[in-house]
C-alpha cells in the first residue's frame, strides 16, 4: 500500500506498508490465524526525513505497546510478529513515524487507502483467531434460499383445524392481518397453510435455481405464522406437517444435493409455550404458572411478577442462560441444537444473536460440533461482527470459538447505497472493510443479503423509495403497488445488485420471492405468498444464470477479492488471482462506462467490447486488460 506524504517539509515522500506471511503477500488481510507469523515492512524513500518506526498495539482494555522496526540493509524498517505471542483476540495497531524524538506522522487506515495523520485514535485492526478454526467447506460456493414457511408452498396435505388461527383460503389474497399503528399489539395468526411438505415438492425449482442451501425460518410448534414465539423445541409444528414432514424434506432434499439450516430461536420462547404456559395450553407446570416449575429459573422474574421480555413484548419472554440447566437444554451433547444436526441439518441461523451471551455461544459451538463438524453455524448480526459491541460488551464472535459466519447486513446497506445513489465508495469501502476484518474462511461463507422476512422487499426498496416520506398507513401499504415504470426499473437495479451479491466473497442468500417479482413493504408486508404461476419470467431466468454461475465457476467458492477502481456510480472488482480470475463491473450510470477491458460475458458467453451499457452489470472472463484505463 502506497502512502503520499505532504507537508512543509516534504511535498513528494512516500512511504509503502507492506504485510507479508512468509513470501504470501497478505496485504488485503486484517485476520490472521495465532499460528502464522507476519511480517510488516515499511519503506520511506530519503526525502520523508523518517528516522524510525514504531508499531503501537493495543487491545481492549489493556495498555499499548510500542514495538520498534527493525532498519535493514535493504534501507526498510521491517517487524515481524508471531501471532501465537500476541494470543487469540482482537487488537488494534498504528505505525509511529519518527524524526529523531518528534511524532512525524501516525499510519492508519480509512477502510480503503492508508493514511497519514496526526490526529490520534486512527488505527489498523488486527484479528488473530484460533489455529484450529475452520468453516464447512460445503458451504462456499453454494446458494442460500430462505423460506418463510408458511408462504411458500401449500401441499394440501396438512388440516387447518387450529381452532386459534385465521386461515387465508386464497393464496393470492393480500395479507390483511395487520397492526393499526406501528408497536400495536398483533395476533399474527393469519395462516396461508404453507408447509414442509409443500417446499420438498418444490425442490426440483430450487435446484434449477442452483441452490445447494435452505435456510428455514422457526419451524417449531408456536402460537403465530412467524414462529419466533417458540411453543416446543421438540416439536416441528403440526401445521408445517411435523416431525414426518420434517425428515421427508431433509432426505428429499440430500437427493438435489441441497443442506437445510433452520431457525434457532433461542433467546426467548413464547408466552404460551411447554416452558412458561401463560395461556394454560400445555400440559406442563409453566414458569409463569408457579414459583415451583420446572422452569421457573429459565426466566427471570422480578418481585412484582413481571419478566425480562425481548425489547418489552411480553408474549416473548427471554431465557436465563445464566441458568446452567436452561442452557444445557440447547447445548448439551443430547441438547436441542444437537438433536437436529443429528438428523443431518446442515446448520443453524441463531436469532439475535448478539443477545446471547458468550458461554451460551460457547456450549452451542461444542455441540454442534461434536454431532458434525461440518455443520454450519449462522449469526444474525447487524454490523461488522469483527469488533462487535453489544449490551457493552466486546463480542467474540469470529475469532474460532462460537460462528462460522453471520448474516452480512453491512453489505445490504452499501449495495442498496450503490444502486439508488451511485455511492461506490461506500460499497467499496465496505466490502474491503469486511473483507480485512475476517478470517477468511468466514468471509467465504458470509450470508450475503439483498432481503430478509425483517426488511421491506427488495423489489419494493428499489422501486418505491419515496413511500416512507408520504406517511402511509399500513391499511395503505397493504394493497399498495409500484407503477408499471417503477417496477421496471427496480427490476433493472435487482439484476445489478443480485449480480454483486452473486459475486463478492461470501454466499448469496434469496428470500423467497425475490427471484419472482414479490413486492411489500415492511413486515408483515414482506411476508406475502409466493406466486406460483404468476412469476416475473425475466427475474426467474436470471436468477437461474447466476445460479448456474456458482455452480460452474469454483473460483467463487474461495477465490481472492479486490477492488479493482470505482467511481461515482462504477464499480469494478475481481475474484481469484492469476489465470483463474473473473472481473466484475457494475455501472448504475444513465450513460456508458468504459471497463478498460474486453473479454467473454459469462452469463450470456458473448464478447464484450469494453463498453459497460448504463444500468447494467456483467462478468468477464478470458479478458485483456487496458491498464490504462
Amino acid at each position: 500500500m502506497l502512502i503520499k506524504m505532504a507537508d512543509q517539509f516534504s511535498a513528494k515522500s512516500e512511504i509503502t506498508i507492506e504485510k507479508h506471511c512468509g513470501e504470501k503477500d497478505v496485504n488485503l488481510f486484517g485476520a490472521f490465524s495465532e499460528a502464522e507469523k507476519i511480517r510488516w515492512t515499511v519503506r520511506c524513500d530519503r526525502s520523508s526525513g523518517v528516522t524510525a518506526v514504531t508499531m503501537r498495539l493495543h487491545q481492549d482494555g489493556q495498555p499499548d505497546i510500542d514495538m520498534d522496526l527493525s532498519w535493514t540493509e535493504e534501507g526498510t524498517y521491517e517487524l515481524e510478529l508471531d501471532m501465537s505471542k500476541v494470543g487469540v483476540g482482537l487488537y488494534y495497531y498504528t505505525f509511529l513515524l519518527h524524526r529523531g524524538f518528534d511524532i512525524l506522522y501516525t499510519c492508519a487506515y480509512d477502510n480503503v487507502h492508508f493514511n497519514l495523520d496526526k490526529r490520534p485514535g486512527k488505527f489498523f485492526m488486527l484479528t488473530v483467531y484460533d489455529k484450529d478454526f475452520a468453516t464447512p467447506k460445503w458451504f462456499c460456493g453454494g446458494t442460500m434460499y430462505q423460506i418463510f414457511p408458511d408462504r411458500f408452498c401449500k401441499s394440501g396435505k396438512v388440516k387447518q383445524d387450529r381452532v386459534d388461527a385465521v386461515y387465508e383460503s386464497d393464496w393470492s389474497a393480500p395479507i390483511s392481518q395487520y397492526s393499526i399503528y406501528p408497536g400495536a399489539h398483533l395476533e399474527n395468526n393469519l395462516f396461508y397453510g404453507g408447509d414442509l411438505w409443500g417446499v420438498a415438492e418444490k425442490l426440483p425449482y430450487l435446484r434449477e435455481m442452483g441452490v445447494t442451501i435452505i435456510y428455514l425460518n422457526p419451524i417449531f410448534k408456536a402460537y403465530s405464522n412467524h414462529r419466533y414465539d417458540t411453543g416446543d423445541y421438540n416439536r416441528v409444528d403440526e401445521c408445517l406437517g411435523g416431525d414426518e414432514a420434517l425428515d421427508n424434506l431433509i432426505t428429499e432434499a440430500e437427493k438435489y444435493g441441497i443442506k437445510l439450516v433452520l431457525d434457532g430461536v433461542f433467546n426467548h420462547t413464547g408466552d404460551d409455550s411447554i416452558y412458561f404456559n401463560k395461556k394454560g395450553k400445555y400440559d406442563s407446570l409453566g414458569a409463569w404458572q408457579s414459583e415451583d416449575s420446572p422452569y421457573r429459573d429459565w426466566y427471570c422474574f422480578k418481585p412484582d411478577g413481571k419478566y425480562d421480555s425481548w425489547w418489552g413484548i411480553d408474549i416473548l419472554p427471554r431465557l436465563n442462560h445464566n441458568n446452567e440447566e436452561c442452557r444445557k437444554y440447547f447445548t448439551a451433547d443430547d441438547g436441542i441444537c444437537a438433536k437436529y444436526v443429528n438428523k443431518n441439518i446442515g446448520g443453524w441461523r441463531l436469532d439475535v444473536a448478539d443477545e446471547l451471551c458468550d458461554i451460551f455461544l460457547d456450549e452451542l459451538r461444542v455441540a454442534v460440533k461434536k454431532a458434525n463438524p461440518d455443520a454450519i453455524i449462522i449469526g444474525e448480526v447487524w454490523e461488522n461482527a469483527a469488533d462487535k459491541v453489544a449490551y457493552g460488551s466486546r463480542r467474540k464472535y469470529v475469532q474460532g470459538g462460537q460462528l462460522d459466519s453471520v448474516m452480512n447486513y453491512p453489505f445490504r446497506t452499501s449495495v442498496m447505497n450503490f444502486v439508488l445513489n451511485g455511492n461506490s465508495a461506500d460499497l467499496a469501502n465496505t466490502l474491503t472493510t469486511l473483507y480485512a476484518s475476517y478470517p477468511k474462511c468466514v468471509s467465504d461463507c458470509l450470508m450475503n443479503i439483498v432481503g430478509t422476512h425483517d426488511t421491506d422487499r427488495i423489489l419494493t426498496e428499489l422501486g418505491d423509495c419515496s413511500h416512507k416520506s408520504l406517511g402511509l398507513s399500513n391499511s395503505e401499504l397493504s394493497v399498495r403497488k409500484m407503477s408499471p415504470e417503477n417496477r421496471a426499473r427496480a427490476i433493472k437495479l435487482l439484476k445489478i445488485a443480485s449480480l454483486i451479491q452473486y459475486t463478492v466473497y461470501g454466499v448469496p442468500s434469496v428470500y423467497y420471492g425475490d427471484e419472482a417479482g414479490v413486492e411489500g413493504y415492511h413486515d408483515p408486508f414482506c411476508r406475502a405468498t409466493f406466486p406460483w404461476g404468476n412469476e416475473e419470467a425475466e427475474l426467474v431466468e436470471h436468477y437461474r444464470r447466476l445460479g448456474a454461475m456458482r455452480k460452474r465457476e469454483k473460483v467463487l467458492e474461495d477465490g481472492l477479492f479486490k477492488v479493482i477502481r470505482y467511481n461515482r456510480g462504477f464499480i469494478m472488482f475481481e475474484r481469484g488471482e492469476g489465470d483463474e480470475k473473473l472481473i466484475i463491473a457494475a455501472n448504475v450510470n444513465k450513460t456508458n462506462a468504459n471497463c478498460g477491458i474486453v473479454g467473454r460475458n459469462v452469463l450470456t458467453g458473448e464478447y464484450f467490447n469494453g463498453t459497460l451499457a448504463p444500468e447494467s452489470a456483467i462478468v468477464i472472463k478470458s479478458f485483456d486488460m487496458n491498464e490504462d484505463k
